[in-house]
């Protein structure tokens, strides 16, 4: 039983350092999407990093749920533990006389031994005086010690019978009762293992369908999406505006470099094909 206590105290401490693990695991992925969110915004790849940033808050959010389902596991593991105590308390007081009988069969043991080798000794003395000649006065007073020691003996045999059929009864009972507290107990660690197996199996699953949403979120991000993305953030629409004679005078002409990111755009913006009119507009200006 003693081994018993042991292993469920150290069931517990065994799923609370899992608890930690996990805890910290989470909080370190919670830190790496806030992290995601300072990135640069700017150009193409920036929706890329929204993708990223969802998906590990995501998993940040199912190693919490695992932390959440172990600490109410481990509630049950301390509850558990201080049922075991009080059963085991109980259990020592049932057993007291069982222990009573172990004490009485070493006791009557010892006692039936010395009453043996009393009895073996004045036999002997018996004998030895008959082959000597003794006097019939001192073979009636040994064959009187004789007759007490065989008395002894013969009830400490007796004793000893009583003794050692109380003493299996009450050892089989116990060993019983022991047997049914380990097999119980037995059971009882293999549903608590069961329970944190499937909790850390779910915890799996979702990882592994958030693994599967993020490999789908990059493949539907197409690169013409992106461009698309960022023709859609930077540029002014998908007309030219009017230019009057007064909007003339006022507007500076535009640098060369600008002239080419607004036709990009709008090339990029309103063509099928923008990758292509890109390239194209870029090799005209060139020319130019």
């Amino acid at each position: 039983m003693k081994h018993g206590q042991i292993s469920s105290k150290e069931l517990s401490d065994f799923i609370r350092e899992r608890v930690t693990i996990e805890e910290t695991y989470s909080r370190s992925m919670s830190k790496l999407a806030k992290s995601a969110s300072n990135f640069s915004q700017l150009g193409t790849f920036a929706p890329i990093w929204d993708v990223f940033k969802v998906s590990t808050e995501k998993l940040a959010s199912c190693h919490m749920e695992l932390v959440r389902k172990l600490q109410e596991l481990i509630k049950e593991v301390q509850k558990y533990v201080d049922e075991q105590a009080k059963a085991h308390k109980k259990t020592k007081e049932e057993v007291a006389s069982t222990l009573e009988a172990v004490q009485n069969i070493q006791s009557v043991s010892q006692a039936l031994q010395k009453s043996k080798e009393n009895y073996n000794s004045k036999t002997l003395e018996q004998e030895r005086m008959r082959k000597e000649g003794a006097t019939q006065r001192d073979l009636d007073k040994t064959g009187v010690k004789v007759k007490k020691a065989t008395e002894v003996y013969k009830s400490f045999v007796e004793k000893y019978a009583t003794t050692k059929t109380e003493f299996e009864q009450k050892m089989a009972e116990t060993a019983q009762k022991f047997q049914d507290i380990e097999e119980s107990h037995i059971l009882h660690m293999k549903e608590i293992i069961q329970s944190y197996s499937c909790s850390v199996e779910d915890t799996h699953k979702q990882i592994e369908e958030l693994h599967q949403e993020f490999v789908n979120n990059m493949e539907n991000t197409s690169v013409e999406s992106l461009i698309q993305k960022l023709a859609e953030s930077k540029g002014t629409g998908k007309e030219r505006p009017a230019i009057t004679a007064k909007t003339a005078k006022a507007v500076p002409p535009p640098r060369p470099e600008h002239v080419l990111q607004t036709n990009c755009l709008l090339f990029l913006h309103s063509s099928k094909d923008g990758t292509f009119e890109l390239l194209r507009h870029l090799f005209s200006f060139i020319k130019l």
